[in-house]
């Protein structure tokens, strides 16, 4: 750019030839100046700004808290008020995280929202929304894209906050901070199909320890993924079109608040009991030979004869799925022709009374079977079956899928005509054998994106388990189901997943998390998996594992048996088993009674962590080896082998709590060290005031 010529009255030739009369050092001195002045405003500018805007903007306020833009990380904040305190960090994806929203607000109209939109990438509204009690305050997060290759991400930060709800996994963590899960489809699914998928049992809810709850909004699709100890995410599916990301976030003063508030309320209907009969009767699962109809009613008599021999002659005897169809077809065969294929008479179930007996269905049928084969022929195939449509026109084609090692179809949920034709058999059946209780297996999973095909809007997401719940709640309250999806409203037990026979999370340390786990979503009235864990694992037989599992079992809903305890281990852990059947019935049941009332009319859970006396206690939120029955017992076992002694958190600052074992009286909001817990005793503490 050209030099103005100067005005001042100093001539031109003097000033010219007195700079070029300069010696170099001066000259260098000058220039060392001029960078210095340089440096001095660019960082009074950098300052200046620094001091003017601020790293976080406010950009939706409530009564109780407000949202933020934090701009270094490119997060929204959610804070409570008055106290200034961040109860959630949600790290943004998807969008230019450098780039954050300018004070103009599209909503400016509104003082109930936010609007703000990243030009060709998504807009983000904020809404303040109605609250379901005084103390909650929540707000509406939805996340639109404006291009189909947007993918949408939220992480939720797990620095001081400890997360629970959201989906079961194989090794169940409480809290979630300590699971590892990439992103996948947030559907339930077999562990036995996919074990590093989420289980049978999940809601869209997760509970922050700072009194925050995340509840994504139904029917709307969305992947999870749980990175141990950083964040949890919820993100949207690839390959779809303009796929939105929406949920509820709300802040209450603490967490077992929050839970009172949202968490109960996840059911959204009437709840309704199961039978509460199944309670004081253990299962035992019959283990016998399974080849024919006669061996199965001979292995049925024996083991009723063995548990009156060993005084254990109350309870359930569980056929399998393979036994249930065996006894099926056999019951299928004309008269004429059972006398020449079957010497023994018909089932008679007074032949094992008292005890009762369960069998076991599933939604799927072998291709190969008689009956798929007979749907074929009548071209009924699409209407019992679930089926692929075709894209221009044609027969439709039933969705194969793989059920226990066999290819299979599954049944079609949507068509009245399936489901009452499957109620009807299932009643035949339990009416026939005789059955006082009936278990439907596999009711979870999505058989469409399991085999990466798009769902037909009936049948999104974990719409399956819910129309086939809501079918199966009419045969009544003896039935069992193996999945749950926000189903837990209805009058049904659920059976939960196999577990390993270890001492690992997979196995033994699992079961208390995944009481925890079951009982925050609603599902109270679940089976756990049997005594000694189902799944082989490379160990032999362990009877300490097995007395360790017993002592838990004692004071969950039912107490389950694969493997008998004259099989398992000697005469001692055989009286020890009556022992605990006997305390089972006389102390826990007359408890799960009382608190199932509190259930139904609150939607409290009925097996509570130990933040649920102790809502504001960091040490309580990360206890995983206890649980509270009710408000009044405390169950603290071993989950260790080899150990006779362990630390016991007992929470409530102010009450106190008693050994049953040893009568000693304890203060609450305190920690016992070292206590002494042999393998006959159980720590179990209730509250005296």
């Amino acid at each position: 750019m050209p030099l103005t010529r100067p005005t001042s009255q100093i001539p031109d030739a003097a000033w010219t030839s007195g700079f070029r009369e300069m010696t170099e050092p001066w000259k260098g001195a000058v220039g060392c100046l001029g960078v210095a002045v340089f440096f001095a405003m660019t960082i009074g500018i950098i300052s200046w700004q620094a001091l003017e805007q601020s790293p976080e903007e406010w950009v939706l306020r409530g009564r109780a808290g407000g949202m933020l833009w934090e701009r270094r990380r490119g997060a929204l904040l959610l804070r409570a008020l008055p106290a200034g305190r961040t109860v959630a960090v949600i790290a943004v994806g998807g969008v230019p995280a450098t780039e954050p929203p300018p004070p103009r607000d599209r909503c400016w109209h509104d003082g109930g929202q936010f609007c703000y939109a990243w030009e060709e990438d998504a807009e983000l509204r904020l809404s303040l929304e109605p609250p379901p009690a005084p103390a909650t305050e929540c707000y509406g997060v939805r996340w639109t894209p404006l291009r189909p290759d947007v993918m949408l991400k939220d992480c939720f930060s797990m620095a001081n906050v400890s997360w629970y709800g959201g989906a079961s996994i194989r090794a169940q963590r409480w809290p979630l901070n300590g699971a590892d899960s990439h992103a996948q489809p947030f559907v339930s699914g077999d562990f036995s199909k996919n074990p590093a998928g989420y289980g049978p049992v999940l809601e869209r809810y997760f509970l922050g320890s700072t009194g925050v709850t995340v509840t994504v909004v139904p029917d709307v699709p969305f992947f999870l993924s749980l990175e141990s100890n950083r964040h949890f995410c919820l993100e949207t599916p690839a390959g779809r079109a303009a796929v939105p990301l929406r949920y509820l976030l709300c802040i209450s003063p603490d967490v077992a608040a929050a839970h009172q508030h949202m968490g109960s309320q996840l059911a959204g209907q009437a709840r309704a009991l199961p039978d509460t009969a199944l309670l004081g009767s253990p299962i035992w699962r019959y283990y016998g030979p399974v080849g024919s109809a006669a061996k199965i009613k001979r292995g049925l008599r024996s083991l009723a004869k063995r548990l009156k021999r060993h005084h254990l002659q109350e309870g359930v005897l569980a056929l399998g799925e393979r036994c249930t169809a065996v006894l099926a077809a056999a019951d299928h065969v004309p008269s004429e022709r059972r006398k020449r294929h079957d010497s023994t008479r018909a089932w008679d179930p007074s032949l094992i009374k008292p005890l009762q007996l369960s069998i076991t269905l599933s939604p799927y049928t072998s291709i190969d079977s008689p009956l798929f084969l007979r749907s074929l022929r009548d071209s009924e195939a699409a209407s019992y079956w679930l089926s692929l449509q075709p894209r221009f026109g044609g027969c439709s084609v039933p969705l194969l899928t793989t059920w226990k090692g066999r290819l299979c179809a599954r049944l079609n949920v949507t068509s009245e005509a399936a489901l009452s034709w499957y109620l009807a058999r299932a009643r035949h059946l339990r009416q026939a054998l005789g059955a006082a209780y009936v278990v439907f297996e596999g009711a979870e999973g999505n058989a469409f994106l399991e085999q990466a095909v798009p769902p037909p809007a009936e049948l999104a997401g974990d719409r399956y388990i819910g129309a086939l719940a809501e079918a199966l709640a009419t045969l009544g309250n003896a039935t069992v189901i193996s999945a749950g999806a926000r189903s837990s409203h209805l009058p049904l037990f659920v059976q939960m997943s196999p577990l390993r026979s270890d001492w690992s999370h997979a196995g033994l340390k699992g079961v208390i998390p995944s009481v925890l786990h079951y009982s925050l979503l609603g599902y109270n009235f679940f089976i756990p998996d049997a005594v000694g864990g189902s799944l082989a694992s490379d160990a032999p037989g362990d009877p300490e594992l097995y007395v360790r599992w017993l002592q838990i079992m004692t004071f969950l809903p039912v107490m389950a048996f694969s493997t008998p305890p004259w099989l398992c281990c000697d005469a001692w852990v055989l009286n020890l088993t009556r022992q605990c059947i006997q305390r089972h019935r006389d102390f826990v049941v007359p408890l799960l009674i009382k608190y199932s009332e509190e259930w139904l009319s609150l939607g409290y859970p009925i097996f509570r962590p130990a933040w649920w006396l102790s809502p504001t206690d960091p040490t309580a939120f990360t206890v995983e080896d206890e649980f509270l029955i009710g408000d009044e017992v405390l169950v603290a076992p071993i989950t260790e082998k080899g150990q006779t002694w362990r630390d016991i958190y007992l929470p409530g600052e102010g009450h106190l709590w008693m050994d049953t074992n040893t009568a000693r009286v304890f203060d609450g909001g305190t920690i016992l060290r070292n206590y002494s817990a042999s393998l006959a005793e159980v720590p179990v503490f209730v509250k005296t005031s």
